[in-house]
């Protein structure tokens, strides 16, 4: 029978009782170190990992280990063990490892949980290997050239080739690679840029890097654009959750003839601060 984990937590505490009797002063767990999160390459997984979990208290604490809200079982899992509070896992499995992890640390006096830490597994496969379509347009239009999609898991970064490498394309106010999708957007289309593109993704994690097939971009024969008005194609999520002190950048680019000038405003008319760019 398996037992709800606020109850297995009364009766672990009920079971140091006992052994504790005799101590004169008696506080509560207080967390020295928590879990935090893990990424791991796919490539190391026959190496161990460990979540830090320590606390102080009187009587010393004990720990237990939960993954995705359920106990785990130390008795009866060989690949994970305690060292102290902390949970040593060593054969790494991508599938049955992943989730989320918490810590509890407890005594006769109370228990304490701790945050919950994720751990991911980091890859980056290849692109399926097909002949992409040429794309045609008109001197003057705009165009997005797709990325497309290798199965990841981690933190990408995404670059494009102009023909052959290591001539890469240099974002200025005409052409943009979004970080968020990889694609790459050109809001004017001159002669100079006619040829073969190809999209590069590095993980940062696993430090592997894979590539799209070539992408032919050519100039149709009917004609030259007019001028348009501007068409924002990439935008940012209406909410962006950020941790205290960490980095944000919104993606924001269009595509027009003549190039549209992009400027930045708070929706409160709150000025700036200076660290923005």
């Amino acid at each position: 029978m398996t037992l709800p984990w606020k109850q297995l937590l009364l009766l672990s505490i009920i079971d140091c009782l006992a052994d504790c009797l005799d101590s004169g002063s008696f506080h509560g767990p207080r967390w020295r170190m928590e879990p935090g999160d893990l990424f791991i390459p796919v490539d190391s997984i026959e190496e161990e990992a460990t979540l830090t979990c320590d606390a102080k208290g009187t009587p010393p604490p004990q720990y237990r280990w939960s993954l995705n809200g359920t106990l785990i079982n130390l008795g009866l899992d060989r690949r994970r063990r305690l060292s102290g509070g902390n949970l040593i896992i060593s054969s790494l499995d991508r599938y049955q490892d992943v989730g989320m992890y918490q810590c509890m640390a407890f005594n006769t006096v109370g228990a304490i949980l701790s945050r919950r830490a994720s751990m991911q597994f980091a890859y980056l496969d290849h692109f399926k290997v097909h002949t992409r379509s040429a794309v045609s347009v008109r001197e003057g239009q705009g165009v997005v050239l797709l990325c497309g999609t290798s199965t990841s898991s981690g933190d990408l970064t995404y670059a494009w080739v102009f023909n052959e490498y290591p001539y890469f394309v240099q974002q200025d106010n005409r052409r943009f690679v979004s970080q968020q999708t990889g694609n790459l957007y050109i809001a004017k289309v001159e002669p100079s840029d006619v040829g073969n593109y190809t999209c590069v993704v590095m993980n940062s994690i696993t430090k592997g890097k894979v590539q799209s097939s070539p992408t032919s971009l050519i100039l149709r024969t009917d004609g030259v654009m007019g001028e348009y008005e501007p068409k924002i194609e990439v935008n940012f999520p209406d909410n962006v959750p950020a941790a205290k002190g960490s980095t944000v950048t919104l993606e924001c680019f269009a595509l027009g003839n003549p190039v549209p000038e992009i400027t930045w405003k708070r929706a409160n008319g709150v000025p700036f601060p200076a660290k923005s760019k």
